[in-house]
């Protein structure tokens, strides 16, 4: 018994030791920003520029606007402002996962899809 409560202490010590990850998300709220990502084998780049309720997208010389849901300072919806088809009609749940002084990493999917996918972006201005 003795050696099953040392070994719980030992384990919540090592585990309070743990930094947790660096959230500072309000940091990257508004601003302007690139993404890249790979679609059908090759590089993509994204820049887009959000405010608080909006977010324009400019991808291979095509804008895209969307509006923005704050669900808190970590995590936001997505809502196409003018779909071109069904696809684009599904709303995209972003969630920040983690911040640094320039860049944030998030998951984000299509609401209702379980499939989840990550990213970084990184801030330009």
């Amino acid at each position: 018994m003795a050696k099953q409560f040392l070994l719980g202490v030992i384990l919540v010590l090592l585990a309070s030791c743990q930094q947790p990850p660096q959230r500072n998300c309000t940091d990257f709220k508004t601003g302007e920003f690139s993404f890249t990502t790979v679609v059908g084998g090759e590089e993509k780049k994204t820049t887009f520029h959000r405010t608080l309720d909006t977010e324009v997208d400019f991808f291979e010389g095509q804008r895209d606007t969307s509006s923005i849901r704050w669900i808190n300072d970590c995590e936001y919806v997505l809502k196409n402002k003018n779909p071109k088809n069904k696809s684009e009609e599904k709303s995209i749940h972003i969630k920040i996962l983690t911040t640094t002084d320039s860049s944030y990493t998030f998951e984000y999917n299509a609401i209702g899809d379980k499939r989840k996918f990550k990213g970084t972006a990184y801030k330009i201005d």
